[in-house]
């Protein structure tokens, strides 16, 4: 079997839907959610001259693979199938009904030409770049208003080659917002998986404004001052399964998003339906996040089984004055952390703003929030619960919830204000704004047990 057609029959079965039950007998995933497409047309991109050498610049070969797969529209879609090698290159967009495929050994590596990096329109949901005003850099790999897409490999890695941005950032030489590893927009049925995305310019991968995405079996890796390289960042999207990864980055392993201030107001697309779980990682700012962008609103949000080691915050949820939007229903469960400096945070002051055009009396609801079945070891301070004066959280419900602080060290207790709820079984033990309302039935029996 030659060595294409073996990765074909193999690209086969990393999306191919069968849910885990059937194997295990136990462990869930959504692998369902996007279904399978056998590609009968295959090409690879030496086919267009592509050479992997470090050297080679490739932009103009991957543009013309996606072209061809594009216009000639073969039945069933096409595989693009990169071989071993290290593959320079500029942006470039992907289409419909395709396959990236990474072998194993084969590395898409982003060229280090900021001068002449094509640049796109600021998110409608965002109102400019979220650097800077204007424009912003497109992602290294982008697709926009697409269906049945598909990135996944041997375990291949695609690298942003960040550091050159990074620099402009500290040294502020940027001229517009970083670009992301990976992004769509407006696209639906999009898995990701078996592949190492590394050393992004900015966030690693964004869904935007999409819908039934699944991204599985990806390792996600930037140093750990790598500035704003949040690992997957589900944005104004539903339907979205985010599962058995590992991720350790400069920023947040996983964030919620849904737009900013007024320009997501206006723009008023939610994120709901985004499962996370069986994450591993570590980060120094937070392991999995809600925000602060929420303006769209974000709701049914179902986190569990998250493994985190040195990071900053373990769960935190995060709004601000002018976001307007809503965070409900959300539901976090079976999380160990370790080495920690805040266990869990929810706040209501977090985040920077678009400009000066935002309202500040769009203030933002948080309600329905249920924590539960967490074990910390090292955790420097327990939590902090900070609602708004004139918007308090509500139904904040809290049970199971054990954090150990550092030997030798006195461990921080709770802090809350502006916030209700219930909670049961925690230590160090609440503050008194949820201690108290335990028997006010704020919260019921099922936030505690299922």
């Amino acid at each position: 079997m030659t060595r294409l057609a073996l990765s074909v029959v193999l690209a086969i079965l990393a999306v191919t839907p069968v849910t885990l039950e059937a194997v295990t007998g136990s462990m869930v995933t959504c692998s369902g959610i996007v279904p399978a497409r056998y590609r009968n047309d295959k090409v690879s991109i030496t086919d267009f001259g592509g050479v992997g050498d470090g050297r080679t610049v490739n932009t103009k070969a991957f543009r013309e693979a996606v072209y061809r797969i594009q216009h000639l529209r073969r039945r069933g879609g096409t595989l693009l199938y990169v071989p071993p090698g290290v593959y320079l290159t500029g942006s470039f967009s992907l289409t419909s009904h395709m396959t990236l495929y990474l072998a194993r050994g084969a590395v898409i590596k982003a060229t280090q030409d900021t001068w002449n990096w094509p640049l796109i329109a600021p998110l409608p949901s965002y109102g400019r770049g979220r650097e800077l005003p204007g424009r912003r850099y497109m992602s290294l790999i982008q697709g926009h208003g697409l269906r049945d897409v598909v990135i996944t490999g041997e375990n291949g890695t695609i690298d942003g080659q960040g550091e050159v941005w990074w620099n402009m950032w500290r040294q502020g030489t940027l001229r517009y917002t970083r670009p992301h590893l990976v992004e769509f927009m407006n696209s639906r049925s999009i898995m990701i998986s078996n592949v190492v995305f590394k050393n992004s310019p900015f966030w690693n991968i964004h869904p935007v404004y999409c819908s039934n995405v699944v991204i599985r079996y990806v390792t996600i890796l930037a140093p750990y001052n790598s500035p704003n390289t949040d690992g997957i960042d589900p944005d104004s999207s539903s339907n979205v399964c985010i599962e058995d990864s590992y991720i350790s980055v400069g920023d947040d392993l996983v964030s919620v998003k849904s737009g900013w201030d007024e320009y997501g107001i206006r723009y008023g697309r939610r994120s709901s339906g985004i499962t996370i779980r069986r994450i591993t990682g570590s980060s120094p700012f937070a392991g999995i996040s809600v925000g602060s962008e929420t303006s769209g609103g974000v709701e049914k949000v179902s986190v569990e089984n998250i493994n985190l080691r040195n990071t900053g915050i373990g769960i935190h949820i995060k709004t601000n004055i002018g976001r307007g939007g809503f965070i409900r229903d959300v539901t976090v469960s079976d999380v160990y952390m370790e080495n920690v400096r805040k266990g869990i945070r929810i706040m209501g002051n977090v985040g920077d703003h678009p400009d000066d055009r935002y309202n500040r009396n769009a203030l933002p609801y948080v309600k329905g929030i249920t924590i539960k079945d967490v074990w910390g070891e090292k955790v420097q301070e327990a939590g902090l619960i900070q609602g708004l004066k004139n918007s308090p959280f509500t139904g904040i419900c809290l049970s199971n919830i054990y954090l150990h602080g550092v030997p030798g060290q006195r461990r921080a207790a709770w802090t809350c204000s502006d916030v209700s709820g219930a909670a049961l079984e925690v230590s160090p033990w609440v503050c008194s704004e949820l201690a108290s309302t335990y028997q006010s039935g704020t919260c019921s029996n099922n936030s505690f047990r299922e």
